[in-house]
């Protein structure tokens, strides 16, 4: 008997026919999310996740507050390398044609060392037309630029193309003694694990240049999540790898039989049509990998990359990239640094009064300071906990002269500085004369017998407002 939940039960007198139709709308439903699209109809939240450092749990976050993805693995960071999310982001996994990214970074850094040329010939040989699986529609003895076998790697992830390019560049590579092997696709691949290696990646081996992952390309090949973070990190950093991977589909234009041929290019990427900033990078799929997508997105000039391998569905890997990314900007917030009840005057302008600095010369003075740049806001990640300060107040001697640094003032985010600001005295504050001196020491004589303060005490009138919703991570 056919069911959707404990509460609706198909009626047992329906005819077959009619039992079958229904069975086949009652599996629709159960597949289709009540709420929150079709991207999230298999997410879910870990308390394992990850969040800046600390799991879910750790920091006590709500599931309201942190990404709701399917992926089995996942990363999202900036171009500093901060890492905002990872879900098993360690964890060593076939990445099918992500693969194809190292690719193109290995014929790129061939072509910034002089090794071989955007424009030198790439030919298509058997081997490389015969590849099968996702393919450019190459054919055997086509020829065309290394920009327009690039095209034809990334944009509809072409086997064909990553065999053309490996025995080209891997020919250079051979030749100029940057990389050995028995052949020249086994030259580059080698390139591509020196490369894995020189970015810092811990848990990566490429076997072939197109990520293929069964029958005589089983394997040992996989990586991480972490470890693809810094290779499209890397990626990235080439113009032309980012105009490639950034313009959808195309055509591009093969010499073939003589004559020239125009190839259309489907992309794979259907990252485009949901995040109006991305721009890249490369998707990939096999059964033992899953469905896997490297991200990219630039919203207001703030790049982050989100990598996820092993979503349930090739559609679900978009929005998983998507949920991070989006998930990320909604808890980036501006941070003002100072925050005072009080303002002062300092050259013919109001600004916030952040602290009073004690004289030590004097008794009961104090120097009235602000920040030295008394506008300036840090983005801060909400999610990563409160802003704390710590100040350092100087010894003040002689005359004070108004813009004179009289202490620092740093800011904390979970025991991370993310700023420091200069305090600088607002106004002249001079020194004692000789006879104001004489009174001083009699006074503060005196005072040592009474066990009256000597010199004023420095205050630091800034606060750091709260930016951490209690309420919301116990709901």
């Amino acid at each position: 008997m056919c069911t959707l939940s404990t509460s609706f039960t198909l009626h047992s007198g329906l005819n077959k026919h009619a039992r079958a139709i229904a069975c086949v709308l009652v599996f629709v439903l159960a597949l289709t999310p009540v709420a929150g699209g079709v991207g999230n109809a298999y997410a879910d939240v870990r308390k394992a996740d990850i969040v800046m450092g600390e799991t879910v749990d750790a920091r006590g976050l709500a599931v309201a507050q942190c990404p709701n993805i399917d992926a089995e693995r996942a990363i999202v960071v900036d171009t500093n390398g901060t890492v905002y999310f990872e879900r098993n982001a360690d964890d060593a996994a076939c990445i099918a044609s992500v693969t194809k990214i190292m690719t193109g970074v290995v014929a790129l850094d061939a072509v910034a060392s002089g090794l071989t040329s955007l424009d030198s010939t790439i030919t298509v040989s058997a081997d490389a037309a015969a590849v099968g699986e996702s393919s450019a529609g190459l054919q055997e003895g086509d020829t065309m630029t290394l920009k327009t076998a690039l095209y034809a790697l990334l944009v509809p992830s072409g086997n064909d193309a990553a065999i053309a390019i490996a025995e080209s560049v891997g020919a250079a590579l051979r030749s100029s003694g940057t990389a050995s092997g028995d052949s020249d696709v086994k030259a580059f691949v080698a390139q591509m694990n020196a490369t894995a290696q020189k970015l810092g990646c811990t848990n990566t081996v490429y076997e072939n240049p197109h990520g293929l992952d069964f029958d005589q390309y089983n394997g040992n090949l996989h990586s991480t999540a972490a470890d693809q973070a810094k290779v499209v990190a890397y990626a990235m950093t080439n113009q032309t790898f980012r105009s490639v991977v950034g313009g959808g589909s195309t055509t591009i234009t093969v010499k073939r039989g003589g004559s020239s041929a125009d190839v259309f290019l489907e992309t794979t990427d259907g990252f485009f049509d949901i995040n109006d900033d991305a721009i890249g990078v490369k998707t990939g799929y096999t059964e033992k990998a899953g469905a896997s997508f490297a991200g990219a997105v630039n919203k207001d000039g703030q790049k982050l990359y989100a990598i996820v391998l092993g979503s349930t569905s090739e559609s679900q890997r978009f929005f998983d990239a998507d949920e991070l990314v989006e998930w990320v900007f909604e808890h980036r917030k501006s941070y003002q640094l100072a925050n005072c009840d009080q303002n002062t005057q300092t050259n013919g302008a109001s600004v916030p009064l952040v602290a009073q600095v004690a004289h030590d010369d004097w008794i009961d003075r104090t120097v009235p300071a602000t920040f030295s740049d008394p506008q300036c806001a840090v983005e801060v990640f909400d999610l990563n906990g409160n802003v704390s300060q710590t100040v350092d107040f100087n010894e003040l001697h002689g005359s004070v002269k108004a813009g004179q640094v009289v202490g620092t003032v740093t800011f904390k985010q979970r025991n991370q500085v993310i700023a420091t600001q200069d305090l600088v005295a607002c106004k002249d504050v001079p020194a004692p004369n000789f006879f104001e001196s004489i009174g001083i020491a009699f006074d503060r004589f005196m005072r040592g017998f009474s066990g009256e303060d000597k010199m004023a005490t420095s205050q630091l009138l800034n606060t750091t407002p709260l930016i951490v919703d209690k309420t919301a991570s116990t709901q």
